[in-house]
């Protein structure tokens, strides 16, 4: 046997045991799509209404944070006496700060000049700790955490409380987008993101897992920030991270789907690999950082949570494979075969026997056959056909141009990822898209001053 034999069966051997682990994640986002008829979960309708403080961390959004503060004074149905906005303005040089106090929002300002510091985790430390202070007078039951793009649906404030009052002390909404229409890119990309709220998240909520509330909108008892003093994660995925210590602490955290909360999606290339960058470094170190401890709780306390969440954050880390691992063998492994390697051998596929080069050819296209279908099309089309109108459509037909764009974007996304897994991105202003509702009085009011 010569070497380059032996170096072949090595690393075949690797490539199946990474084929089965990869298996697993995808088995389990394919449990969630075959379970996609599981009733939501409602939380009882209660009278008792609770103080709620709304916090917003903002750096340099002045296109967006007046619309934002503005609608929660103006459309939730919740007495405007039992809840406050406060905007953590973190080290803005707009005009953030003032239309954030014309909206009505009190705002706390942030500066910090250490670099290493300008990550949303600092701000909110610090805001929470200076609500801390308020707190004192105030007796906030629970703070809702929004980010400076977002609206939120008109008894958003009622549906949390209500979860909240039937226990939950950490909960996440359904998360939408502003502007989910807007273009064929934008319905792809907001389908990627709702497939996590109307499948997985109903059926973690529905089995008794643990929500992952790692996005905006989340709810948070005031006595877990009362106990540790402040926000006690400030890593580029700081609101992941706060949900897994939150776990280890056996707080329950819960998802409330007919709360929504709608975020302005990435409408470009350029805006989604700047967002994807983040996402990639950060969950890759979260989850090599928090593997030990997820896989710990997972026997100690006898919970799947714990395996159900590093298995979800797995999909990270797994980019790369796809990306690299996979055709980077294949290649080698066509090359090897064509030059003659384990010649001889026959393989049978749907009836028809064929070398190696013909069973792999045609178990790959089958493969991504199956996926573009199943995982592609048909999991795009599940999202349209329930809940199109949280998606900002009035007809299903609106969306189709976003399910037959949805594998592509799927494949955008892995390779994005990938390249975020290797990079360290700094923290640069979002890029956000024209708010439909602004007022005219804005863009008046900050020529004037």
């Amino acid at each position: 046997m010569e070497w380059y034999d032996t170096l072949y069966q090595v690393l075949n051997v690797i490539n199946t045991v990474i084929l089965y682990v990869i298996g697993i994640p995808f088995f389990l986002q394919l449990l969630y799509m075959i379970l996609f008829f599981i009733p939501k979960k409602v939380f009882p309708k209660t009278e008792k209404k609770n103080r709620i403080a709304v916090i917003i961390p903002a750096h340099n959004e002045e296109d967006v944070i007046y619309d934002t503060v503005h609608d929660l004074f103006v459309k939730q149905n919740y007495p405007h006496e039992l809840f406050d906005v406060y905007v953590i303005a973190d080290n803005c040089t707009d005009n953030t700060e003032k239309l954030a106090k014309e909206a009505g929002a009190t705002v706390f300002v942030h500066i910090d000049n250490d670099p290493k510091h300008h990550m949303v985790g600092y701000a909110l430390d610090y805001g929470i700790k200076e609500l801390l202070k308020i707190d004192a007078e105030k007796h906030y039951d629970y703070v809702i955490r929004l980010d400076a793009d977002n609206h939120i649906n008109d008894e958003f404030f009622n549906l949390m409380n209500d979860a909240y009052n039937s226990g939950a002390k950490i909960a996440r909404p359904y998360e939408s987008a502003t502007n989910m229409t807007q273009s064929a890119f934008t319905k792809a990309c907001g389908l990627y993101y709702i497939f996590d709220s109307r499948c997985s998240s109903r059926c973690r909520e529905r089995l008794h897992l643990d929500a992952h509330v790692n996005g905006p909108g989340s709810l948070t008892d005031m006595e877990i920030f009362r106990r540790l003093g402040g926000y006690d994660t400030v890593t580029i995925c700081e609101d992941t991270e706060f949900n897994f210590k939150r776990m280890y602490e056996k707080v329950r955290c819960h998802f409330v789907e007919d709360a929504v909360v709608y975020e302005d999606l990435p409408s470009t290339l350029k805006d989604t690999y700047a967002r994807n960058l983040r996402l990639g470094a950060g969950n890759t170190r979260l989850i090599f950082r928090h593997t030990p401890k997820l896989l710990f709780y997972t026997f100690r306390n006898l919970n799947f949570s714990f395996l159900e969440n590093w298995l979800t954050y797995l999909f990270i880390p797994i980019c790369p494979i796809l990306c690299l691992w996979l055709p980077g063998f294949y290649i080698y492994a066509y090359i090897y075969h064509f030059l003659g390697g384990e010649a001889g051998q026959v393989f049978t596929f749907a009836g028809i026997n064929m070398d190696w080069v013909g069973f792999t050819t045609a178990l790959i296209c089958t493969m991504v056959g199956v996926l573009f279908v199943f995982a592609g099309i048909l999991q795009a089309s599940l999202m349209v056909i329930s809940d199109y109108k949280k998606m900002g459509a009035k007809k299903r037909r609106e969306l189709i141009s976003g399910v037959l764009l949805f594998p592509v974007f799927s494949i955008v996304y892995v390779i994005t990822i990938t390249i975020g897994v290797f990079s360290k991105p700094k923290r640069k202003k979002v890029a956000r898209n024209p708010q439909k509702s602004k007022n005219k009085e804005i863009t008046n009011w900050i020529e004037m001053n």
